[in-house]
């Protein structure tokens, strides 16, 4: 009941217009003193490792470069080779499976499209009976977007949406959440085949931008589809984007030799770099 009843204090909430303040407050023009104060706390209330950051908060002069912050160099190891999937972030891993009749499990009971996901039925069809993953960043997580594989950016989309949180509550009640809210998805070429990474909105994820393009997501704009004349070379663990507040990943892949683990399990802690899966070369 209590999941429920804040379900339906969301639908009343203008939650795209609440989304646009907060990262108007993180991006103020402001004493840096000031928004150095609420890193401070947001570090303490969500027990954020500071030591993983690239610089101390003296250094960071707003709030939202310090939410996108870098990590200290070589904190990451990226495992296996060419055809070992590693996770593109750090997050709980919620979910990984296959592509069933066009449909990705969200939770027990619910399931969404893969094409309502990706705005594109062509797209969705050729990821049909591929596998997929899901894996949500908290608030204390660190949230740059890195390339699962090496190999090409062949394009990417941008879908704009609602700004409905990515909580339990919402994942387990809100049909097809990943689909409804703002997505940026980044196509690549691998050398086990096509892959898709969505990155997906949510209520206070002000903005998603992509690192190889300037695109910037929330920022006004109709649904764009757009594919590289040339694709552009990406190495694995390279950064994709980031978010400027968290929210949730969805990986798909078409379908190929590639499994996921058999020891990976439901809301497991991950990081980028961590293997989740692997596949022979095409």
């Amino acid at each position: 009941m209590q999941d429920q009843n804040f379900m339906r204090l969301m639908s009343f909430l203008p939650k795209s217009a609440l989304s646009t303040a907060v990262g108007w407050l993180t991006r103020l023009s402001a004493p840096p003193a000031l928004h150095q104060r609420a890193m401070r706390r947001f570090a303490r209330a969500y027990q954020i490792n500071l030591d993983e950051a690239e610089h101390p908060i003296e250094d960071y002069k707003k709030f939202s470069d310090f939410f996108s912050r870098k990590l200290k160099t070589g904190l990451r190891t990226l495992e296996g080779g060419s055809n070992v999937v590693v996770s593109p972030v750090d997050g709980a891993l919620s979910r990984a499976a296959y592509v069933d009749n066009g449909q990705c499990i969200q939770a027990k009971g619910v399931s969404f499209p893969l094409e309502k996901l990706l705005m594109d039925a062509k797209q969705a069809q050729c990821f049909e009976g591929g596998a997929y993953a899901t894996i949500y960043l908290a608030p204390r997580d660190y949230h740059r977007i890195h390339a699962p594989l090496g190999g090409t950016i062949e394009g990417f989309a941008y879908i704009p949406g609602e700004f409905w949180p990515v909580n339990a509550a919402s994942v387990r009640l809100k049909d097809a959440l990943f689909c409804i809210n703002e997505r940026l998805i980044t196509y690549l070429n691998t050398p086990l085949g096509r892959c898709a990474v969505v990155k997906v909105g949510a209520t206070c994820v002000s903005r998603i931008r992509a690192s190889y393009t300037d695109r910037v997501t929330h920022t006004g704009g109709k649904q764009a589809h757009h594919t590289f004349e040339t694709p552009l070379k990406i190495e694995k663990g390279d950064e994709l984007g980031a978010f400027e507040m968290g929210s949730t990943v969805v990986m798909v892949f078409e379908p190929s030799s590639f499994r996921w683990d058999e020891t990976l399990q439901p809301d497991q802690p991950v990081q980028w770099g961590n293997r989740l899966g692997q596949g022979a070369v095409k």
